[in-house]
């Protein structure tokens, strides 16, 4: 094992103890034979014996007495390195390093099928949910057009506090913070970064193109107010960070995107409460299907990581390995051509004549209203729009003016509405 964090410590646990369960199903028993860590000294929660743990993960990495390394220490390097020795030296690989497979996913799995072992990431989207293997694997062949959900639990936390409670983005971060579900620096998760990562790994997965994180548009949850939340509740929506992977199937150029969207109160993605994350794979002949279950932690993710290293285990005592495949260069699709309806929020000056002003910048902008409502009186009067589906440029195009207006005081926050 290269890093035993939390779900290093938990893996050790968990092969503690199944190990008989596992020998007595595939023949094969586990065993941790080494493990690196960059503090020895540091209390883990788990017994090792002794001489297991050591500094020097290269020697780890390439050891020919070590059949299987796991890689749970993240960032790009030096785990890239360490992944590609162990390649190189015959290893299958396991790793939930999201960041290193958003970024040179694609140049590990030449590797791995260069040097015929398996390089295996369920951990690294979804925590325990076995969302990678459905999508490599029983969705194979499956025709998919869209791969879309909840992928990040921190942002899933604070919205569900938003939603249910009222409370503003600050406490309910302060919350989440408090109880372990965000960082002290929360920015990954709160401003989409986590999420972006995610869906670029899905969507290599799901469409077999290569897609990085830096193709993927973000934005986050920091600008989401209850003001917003409370609008969307009224209207039959729930605010929902989401990642999205689809196929344009006019041109087969491929959108990935991650933002606050408005689902509706009846999609299965609007009851997925709290730390929990949800995938909805839609496909040709599939029809829809949703992953559920816990997306981060300890343990689960220490399952998902268990599972890899079996299946490794089994087609290594096999000599075989499974493929991803080649992967072409993706055409993405730029946020700016994608469509989708709209909410959007005005403060506006309590004068004659501020609906047609407004109004018309919409329609200089080809954006159609398709419901509108007055909220307040007076000085506090608040214009919301929902618009038909329209395009992101068109959108930005109306926002942008918009703000131009002498009788707009303030333009609120763009919501996409997904799933109706």
């Amino acid at each position: 094992m290269l890093g035993c964090g939390n779900v290093g410590a938990s893996l050790v646990k968990l092969i503690a103890d199944r190990a008989d369960a596992i020998e007595a199903r595939t023949g094969l028993r586990l065993e941790v034979a080494a493990v690196a860590v960059r503090n020895m000294s540091r209390e883990r929660g788990v017994d090792l014996p002794d001489g297991v743990i050591t500094r020097d993960a290269h020697a780890v990495a390439a050891d020919p007495t070590i059949d299987i390394v796991v890689e749970v220490i993240g960032g790009i390097e030096p785990a890239r390195e360490l992944i590609a020795i162990a390649m190189a030296n015959g290893k299958p690989v396991i790793t939930a390093n999201k960041e290193l497979l958003a970024n040179v996913g694609t140049e590990l799995f030449g590797l791995a099928d260069d040097a015929g072992v398996d390089l295996l990431f369920e951990a690294a989207v979804a925590g325990g949910i076995p969302l990678i293997r459905a999508l490599r694997e029983s969705l194979r062949g499956e025709p998919i057009r869209r791969v879309m959900g909840i992928v990040n639990g921190t942002t899933n936390f604070i919205l569900t506090k938003m939603t249910e409670e009222g409370a503003d983005y600050g406490v309910a971060l302060a919350e989440a913070q408090a109880l372990g579900f965000a960082e002290r620096d929360p920015t990954a998760d709160v401003e989409g970064f986590d999420a972006a990562a995610k869906a670029a790994i899905i969507a290599t997965v799901a469409f077999g193109v290569k897609v990085v994180a830096g193709d993927v548009y973000h934005e986050g949850i920091s600008q989401v107010t209850a003001h917003d939340i409370a609008v969307a509740r009224r209207l039959g929506y729930v605010v929902k960070l989401l990642g999205i992977a689809e196929r344009m199937p006019a041109t087969g150029e491929i959108a990935v995107r991650v933002h606050p969207a408005m689902v509706p109160v009846t999609h299965p993605l609007a009851s997925v409460r709290e730390s929990y994350n949800a995938v909805f794979v839609e496909g040709d002949a599939v029809g829809s299907l949703m992953f559920y279950g816990r997306g981060a932690g300890g343990m689960p993710t220490a399952s998902a990581v268990l599972g890899d290293v079996i299946d490794a285990a089994v087609n290594l005592s096999k000599g075989t390995h499974g493929s991803l495949g080649t992967f072409g260069r993706a055409l993405t699709l730029p946020i700016d051509e994608t469509t989708a309806e709209y909410l959007l929020s005005l403060e506006v000056a309590d004068r004659p004549g501020v609906l047609h002003s407004v109004t018309g910048v919409f329609a200089r902008n080809g954006v159609s209203i398709r419901a509108a409502e007055q909220e307040g009186i007076a000085p506090d009067a608040r214009l919301v729009f929902i618009t038909h589906e329209a395009k992101e440029s068109a959108v930005q195009a109306t926002m942008r003016e918009l703000r131009e207006l002498d009788v707009v005081r303030s333009v609120g926050g763009l919501l996409r509405v997904i799933g109706s």
